[in-house]
This record gives structure tokens, sequence and C-alpha cells, in this order.
């Protein structure tokens, strides 16, 4: 979180769990504002590189669609296939004629998004794209760029 001090500069707060301000950074120049934005940066990439992620779109735009049956289906599958993967879901992202939407995020590679997503095409994006690294083209509708 970051807060405006009285004298112009910044304050960077880490909140804890408790609510408490576990680490306070102050910035007094651009170039303490760019060393948070690496070690900001570092972080992102360290996480990323953790686990692939799975996110459904879970706005009402993709309820209406399936969504819900959809993020059952991906659950299933991932629990039939024993796999290693985070199941997220997210809000409308304003590309509710493609709903239901399911974002594909592999370590060290592009974020896929696949549009018009139903259950039955659950285990063709895992076993391609999850599994196999192969993205499934015909169902694709953004990909980007990490």
């Amino acid at each position: 979180m970051l807060r405006a001090v009285s004298d112009g500069q910044i304050q960077v707060l880490d909140i804890n769990s408790e609510g408490k301000d576990d680490h306070i950074m102050r910035l007094n120049s651009f170039e303490d504002l760019n060393k948070l934005k690496e070690e900001l940066q570092k972080k992102r990439d360290i996480e990323r590189k953790e686990k692939t992620k799975i996110i459904v779109g879970m706005g009402t735009c993709g309820i209406a669609a399936g969504a819900r049956e959809v993020a059952e289906a991906i659950v299933n599958e991932i629990k039939k296939r024993n796999l290693d993967v985070e199941l997220m879901q997210t809000g409308c992202i304003g590309m509710c004629e493609q709903e239901v939407l399911v974002d594909v995020v592999k370590p060290g590679a592009d974020r896929i998004t696949y549009g018009a997503v139903k259950p039955g095409d659950v285990g063709r994006i895992i076993a391609e794209h999850v599994v196999n690294d192969r993205i499934v083209e015909e169902k694709a509708v953004a990909r980007m760029e990490y």
C-alpha cells in the first residue's frame, strides 16, 4: 500500500495478516521508486514461476454462460490427472460475448485466454495446454505476453 505523507514523500507499507505494518519504506527519490519497482517485479516473477494457474471468469455474465459448470469440470480434470494447478476466479473483464472465459497461465509462458468454453472443452484444454504445452488455437481468443 502506498501512502503520501505531508513532506511530499511516499511511504510503502506491507500489512501483515493481523493488519499491522510489517515494513515501512520511505521513497525519497525516483531512484528509490525504481528500486522498489525492481524488487516487486522480481517478487512477481518468482510467484509466476511457482505453478500453473487456471483462471475462470465468474462475473454474472460468465455464470450465466455456464462458468460454474466449467469450473466444476476443471476441478474434476485436475483431480483426475493429479495436477498441481492453482484454480482461481475473476470477475467480468468486458468480453461478455466470449464467456465462459478461461485463462491458462503457465510459468514462463504467455497468458492464454480461451473463449466460449464449455464443460466438454475442459479435458482437451487441460490435456493439450496444461499438460503438453500446446495451445488449443481454435478456442484461444487472447494472448498476453509475460
